[in-house]
């Protein structure tokens, strides 16, 4: 490779992060210089309106559709993403088929309190979160809780704790081991007490179709079971056409050749939680994440995201 490569990617401190973790992929999979590797940040509407809920603004694409433009144009040459922020669906002439290995999936109960966890909250205590799933899992387990709009990044959400705004956030695992927020007063929540969203954790890199010279080089960097873990949880999104007006949480699991897939469904005020897992081989994931949805769907009858 002799011609530079251009990295789209939000300009996010936890964005910046993830693109030059590709890069280093990149550089250490062909042996070319990092200097033929460009990273180039794109502003998205997701991040240049801070003042309303994500939920009021759109859907999946507010982190992605300007950086797949700015792709579909010739602007950069691959887009990486974190992949709970991708549409099920790509735009045509764009692929997705390269993801680095993943982070730590879970979430974390973050406070400046002593408290340990959710259910040490007083009653009636204030818990910020922008995430419509986190809302609806969070008054599903606590509805005494008073849940209140927390958007910005780790610095900002800390000093929205600080100055009393809440009394506890959450926060993914992966953004802060990625971002090495040793300090932060985290608590990883396991999966049985909170699902994550779908594809947290994992970090997705997208290309022009019609680019084999770009296919070949992240063909080098694709991890093989992060791939199959998305797939099935993916496969159970799509199934549900879920987009962030819609509560919906998932994580697979391998354990050799096999994998397991949880998901859960729930009412945007937490009244009702639906929830199922299934597991099979591990190239089935995209199959048991449909019919899994299919079920839930089935149970949850019309109008239960209404």
């Amino acid at each position: 490779m002799s011609q530079i490569l251009r990295i789209g990617t939000r300009g996010s401190p936890l964005a910046l992060a993830q693109a030059h973790e590709t890069r280093d992929r990149l550089v250490a999979a062909t042996g070319q210089s990092p200097d033929l590797f460009e990273i180039v940040v794109i502003r998205v509407t997701g991040d240049a309106v801070q003042d309303r809920p994500l939920s009021q603004i759109g859907g999946k694409g507010l982190f992605t559709k300007e950086i797949e433009e700015a792709l579909l144009a010739g602007d950069v040459d691959i887009a990486v993403h974190s992949m709970k922020d991708m549409p099920t669906e790509q735009p045509e002439g764009l692929s997705l088929d390269c993801f680095l290995p993943r982070e730590d999936p879970r979430d974390a109960f973050v406070t400046l309190s002593d408290h340990a966890g959710l259910a040490d909250l007083p009653e009636g205590a204030v818990v910020g979160t922008s995430s419509l799933r986190r809302r609806a899992q969070l008054l599903a387990r606590r509805p005494d809780l008073r849940v209140v709009e927390f958007r910005g990044n780790v610095q900002t959400r800390l000093s929205k704790l600080a100055q009393g705004v809440a009394e506890a956030t959450f926060l993914a695992m992966a953004g802060m081991n990625r971002l090495g927020y040793k300090d932060v007063p985290a608590r990883p929540i396991p999966p049985d007490a909170m699902l994550p969203a779908i594809a947290q954790g994992a970090i997705g890199v997208e290309r022009r179709s019609d680019d084999p010279r770009v296919a070949e080089m992240l063909a080098l960097i694709h991890d093989h079971d992060t791939g199959l873990r998305l797939a099935a949880e993916r496969g159970f999104l799509r199934q549900l056409d879920g987009s962030c007006q819609t509560p919906i949480a998932g994580l697979a699991e391998l354990d050799g050749d096999r994998l397991r897939l949880r998901g859960e469904i729930l009412r945007p005020d937490g009244s009702l939680v639906l929830a199922d897992e299934a597991s099979g081989a591990a190239g089935e994931g995209v199959e048991l994440g449909r019919a899994m949805a299919a079920r839930l769907l089935q149970e949850a009858g019309p109008g239960f995201f209404g």
